[in-house]
């Protein structure tokens, strides 16, 4: 497993370019109805959460204000899960106890892996390779396996 170790950073930080620009296209879908099946044009809520996706988005695929980012990020998609998920918006129906507890059911489960991935690089930073660590000279945290 140490052997592995060296690739972490890289990992991560392809890891954070992809997250990122698969988030900037939900905020892309809602704004500018790109890429295709978007809506474009949205009000309200939905203006700002699309704002958020897109802007936050890429933010956190180059690395810049990461930590930023992320926070408002993992709080756009706390407030999409608890207003649109688990209140049954998403499955088109009031949602039954079973539906409103278990994101599978109320098609919330990307909104919450998203939060918590979010929240995780709120704390984690942008990593060696990003924009902050150019602009910064922020250092990464050290992974230390025990032996």
């Amino acid at each position: 497993m140490n052997a592995l170790n060296r690739f972490a950073d890289l990992v991560y930080c392809i890891m954070r370019l992809i997250v990122g620009l698969m988030f900037a296209c939900h905020g892309g879908q809602k704004l500018l109805g790109f890429p295709g099946g978007g809506h474009g044009g949205v009000q309200g809520l939905m203006l700002v959460g699309g704002i958020i996706e897109l802007v936050g988005g890429l933010m956190i695929a180059f690395g810049f204000l990461t930590r930023l980012a992320a926070f408002v990020s993992a709080g756009e998609m706390a407030v999409a899960y608890f207003m649109v998920h688990a209140a049954g918006k998403a499955i088109g129906h009031p949602p039954t106890p079973t539906e409103q507890f278990f994101p599978i059911l109320n098609k919330g489960e990307l909104a919450v892996v998203l939060c918590w991935l979010f929240l995780f690089m709120v704390f984690y930073g942008a990593g060696r390779w990003s924009i902050d660590s150019l602009l910064f000279g922020r250092k990464t945290p050290t992974v230390v396996a025990s032996t």
